[in-house]
């Protein structure tokens, strides 16, 4: 295919065309395109790919993490005290800003490399025709002119024009907003869109545009380059821009008081941006993308792909899992156990007619057809198909039509309560019966007594056609005949009830959302000890309005008969109540749902609309293999929160004290190249946060970005370490009578060994290194941290930073103050957790 004719398929104006006129201009026919065509026009075309958030070259990738708020501020104070004749100073403070970058990136690199092959395990499929047979490939992999078959759950995976189609309803929501499916049907302008997905129904199309080509693609365009911010996002940035205009104030306040009272400006300002450093958490962001990736990584060694990295966090702090009980409290492997008449009698022609209606349908892969096709081989390809009803979620019905020795026979297999609303008769003993009220009662009762013992059960229907019809449609589905049931059973899981114990314990609330009845869901929870303290249906659901089903969901543990998009109101409720919500799915009709939580969570082999929904894929539908993301996800909050306690109630309390002793001394209490090295030396011992350990206690709760506790953390804790730093300033002066030099050495060693060593009683609710110790590494960075700025007044290299050498009784004292405050903080922490708990 040249140019031209590149150009020509891509400008077509298709609609209104005949499909033989598609065919011609496209170069394809209804056996689909050759295998070394397909391939020329992938060469030509690219992959079938929507817009992707543009991938930078990794040196601009690199630049751009310079652009960062606190990189910024520590470049441009860096900038400043070079300009000012300080080029160590700046050279330090360089070395920090390009430390904090380096590893953050190549933290980042490596979690994008490991995401990158771990979604490859998750890539969506299409089938389509090549050389005459049907195939599935990658979506990625589509051409124009690719005629595709589309089914029920499928996604549709470019710009089709449908040229066959049997009930076929598409959602467009994601390009159009309507909630409700929209049918197509065969004209000549029925088009569907890449991005909408199959909600009931088949159909064949052919591939007008892939990729950017698509409306889909062009849409996507403007969406690659919006970063979506989650909760956990928005709360770091809400912390830096606290700890940024906490910083401006301060640094300005000092600046003028130091200037007036001592008169030399440069010395004034010099010292500020020292300050400045201090101040700024600039170890933030390396240490949120070594958590995160540390964690993505963890998870996937546990079976869980994490498709969106920030992610974790959310999975950590959910709360409320609602989820299907099929695969998850039940095993998945649905088996026929009965086939029966009206009065649950078994009855061989129930199931004859049952396995005509599955061998013959083609819409929704359904797990229930497979166990009546497994249950026994029958031979039925002496009757012809005619027509076929696909499955959808509002009527819940699947038909077809066959040829029975010249007459066509509807059979129609689905929710009993649906089925019956189409019956006007019944048959029983090879009678036909009417079908009255009472009747009606005593029917419902015997199906409801086999979902009362645990069954799944459809019912099983069908009409004799006076005449015969080419073409048939939902409509046709009335005064049918009651047949009988067929009932299914898919066993508890032997481990769900461990599973339930330990969600439970992790603080986590599990809620059935389920489309199946309510006595069979009912019946499966006891059995697995799921305690049911309410149960609703769809139905009751569509006659309360939205603040009654918020107070609803709050005493409801089971909702069944659900619709997809009542899935997603009962998830929207739950929001309301302030619950994180996490939800399983791996239907089309969990698709909204999905979308609508905190995290959404899809298996491996869920269809299309379901994996692309959603957060984390898991490749085992098991909630133990859930629970241990959990963890993870808490253990990377956990850490995190450590780096910003730290950061947060240090930086409070320096703020006291830098104020107070430039108002109190008649110089500097240390100098700018000090606090500089100070802070150096701290961020370095914080580099090994990552690797340290979670109390079990602090996994078993969830844990959501909470400002506020931070806020109250620094009140509490920043005061106390200003307390100890002024017991620090009244030994050097009052008892070591310290001029500037030996004063600023002892502040310097006093801040170094609270600040590094203070991170072992943070980092834990309980007694550090009796009922919780640190990880190696941790404990190595403190100690050898410690053991340089101890040391360091002692060398050549601390004459360069003006440190004196300290007499021998001031480490005497130096080792009671530290001890004095590590004491106090443990103690006031045992308080602080009582009062307000431990986040």
């Amino acid at each position: 295919m040249n140019n031209k004719q590149k150009s020509q398929i891509l400008d077509f104006d298709y609609k209104g065309c005949a499909k033989e006129i598609l065919f011609e201009k496209f170069q394809t026919s209804p056996s689909g395109l050759s295998e070394p065509e397909a391939q020329k026009r992938l060469d030509e075309y690219g992959f079938n790919e929507a817009a992707k958030k543009q991938k930078r070259a990794l040196v601009f990738q690199f630049i751009l993490k310079f652009f960062h708020p606190l990189v910024v501020l520590l470049v441009v104070i860096a900038a400043v005290t070079f300009w000012t004749g300080d080029p160590v100073s700046g050279s330090i403070i360089g070395v920090m800003a390009v430390m904090s970058v380096v590893l953050g990136f190549f933290q980042e690199y490596r979690a994008d490399r490991e995401a990158e092959k771990l979604s490859e395990m998750v890539r969506a499929t299409a089938t389509v025709h090549r050389n005459g047979k049907s195939k599935e490939i990658p979506i990625k992999q589509i051409v124009p002119g690719d005629i595709v078959d589309l089914f029920a759950g499928d996604m549709i995976p470019a710009d089709l024009r449908i040229i066959q189609a049997k009930d076929l309803f598409i959602n467009q929501a994601a390009l159009t907003g309507e909630s409700m499916p929209v049918e197509k049907t065969p004209t000549v302008d029925s088009i569907a869109f890449m991005g909408s997905s199959v909600v009931s129904g088949t159909a064949l199309g052919v591939v007008l545009r892939t990729g950017l080509a698509t409306e889909f693609g062009a849409i996507s365009k403007r969406l690659a380059s919006i970063n979506q911010p989650t909760s956990f996002d928005k709360g770091i940035n809400k912390f830096v821009w606290l700890m940024i205009r906490a910083m401006i104030v301060l640094v300005v306040a000092i600046c003028a008081i130091n200037y007036f009272t001592k008169g030399n400006f440069m010395e004034a300002l010099l010292f500020s941006l020292a300050v400045a450093i201090g101040l700024t958490p600039e170890m933030l962001p390396m240490l949120v993308t070594i958590n995160l990736s540390k964690g993505a990584i963890a998870m996937s060694k546990k079976d869980v792909i994490v498709k969106r990295l920030n992610s974790i966090q959310n999975f950590g702090a959910m709360d409320v899992l609602c989820t299907d009980k099929t695969g998850t409290l039940t095993l998945d492997k649905i088996v026929l156990e009965k086939y029966c008449d009206v009065v649950r009698n078994e009855d061989q022609g129930v199931l004859k007619l049952a396995y005509i209606n599955s061998f013959y349908q083609t819409g929704l892969k359904n797990i229930l057809d497979k166990a009546v096709l497994k249950y026994e081989k029958l031979v039925v390809k002496q009757y012809k198909k005619i027509d076929e009803m696909p499955f959808d979620f509002s009527r819940r019905i699947m038909s077809v039509v066959v040829d029975m020795e010249g007459k066509h026979k509807i059979i129609s297999k689905g929710a009993p309560e649906e089925i019956l609303k189409r019956c006007k008769r019944y048959e029983l003993e090879g009678e036909i019966e009417e079908l009255d009220q009472m009747v009606l009662t005593d029917l419902k009762e015997e199906y409801d007594s086999l979902s009362a013992d645990g069954f799944r059960v459809l019912a099983i229907a069908y009409k004799d056609m006076d005449v015969n019809k080419e073409i048939y449609s939902k409509d046709d589905e009335q005064d049918l005949v009651l047949k009988g049931y067929i009932a299914f059973l898919d066993p508890p899981k032997p481990t769900a009830r461990k599973t339930i114990e330990a969600l439970k314990k992790l603080g986590i609330e599990l809620k059935v959302l389920t489309g199946d009845n309510d006595l069979v869901t009912k019946k499966i929870c006891g059995e697995v000890g799921l305690d049911v303290k309410g149960l609703a249906t769809g139905e009751q659901l569509e006659k309360i309005t939205e603040d009654q089903l918020k107070e609803l969901v709050k005493t409801t543990t089971v909702f069944a008969r659900l619709s997809p998009l009542q899935k997603e109101r009962v998830i929207r409720a739950l929001h309301r109540n302030n619950h994180t919500v996490g939800y399983l799915g791996d239907g089309i009709n969990d698709a909204p749902a999905l979308k609508a939580a905190d995290v959404g969570i899809s298996v491996n082999n869920a269809v299309d609309i379901a994996k692309e929904s959603a957060d984390l894929i898991l490749l085992q539908k098991n909630l133990m293999v859930l629970c241990d993301g959990v963890l993870e996800g808490r253990r990377v909050f956990g850490n995190i929160s450590k780096y910003v306690k730290m950061g947060a109630s240090s930086n409070f309390g320096n703020m006291f004290s830098m104020t107070g002793a430039s108002f109190l001394l008649p110089f500097l209490p240390m100098l700018p190249i000090q606090i500089i090295l100070n802070n150096f030396l701290y961020d370095a011992s914080q580099i090994a946060i990552p690797s340290d350990g979670i109390d079990e206690e602090y996994l078993l709760k969830s844990r959501p970005w909470n400002i506020e506790y931070i806020k109250r953390f620094m009140i509490y804790f920043g005061p106390l370490s200003s307390v100890f730093d002024y017991i620090t300033f009244g030994v050097l002066l009052f008892i070591f009578h310290a001029s500037q030099p030996l004063f600023c050495t002892g502040w310097f060693l006093e801040s170094m060994c609270t600040q590094t060593l203070v991170i072992h009683i943070i980092r834990t609710g309980k007694i550090p290194f009796i009922e919780s110790t640190p990880s190696p590494f941790l404990l190595f960075t403190s100690i050898y941290i410690v053991s340089i700025a101890l040391v360091l007044p002692f060398t050549p290299l601390g004459n360069y930073f003006k440190f004196v050498m300290p007499p021998a009784t001031f480490f005497l004292a130096l080792i009671i103050i530290v001890g004095s405050y590590l004491y106090f903080v443990q103690a006031l922490k045992v308080w602080f957790i009582k009062k307000y708990g431990y986040e």
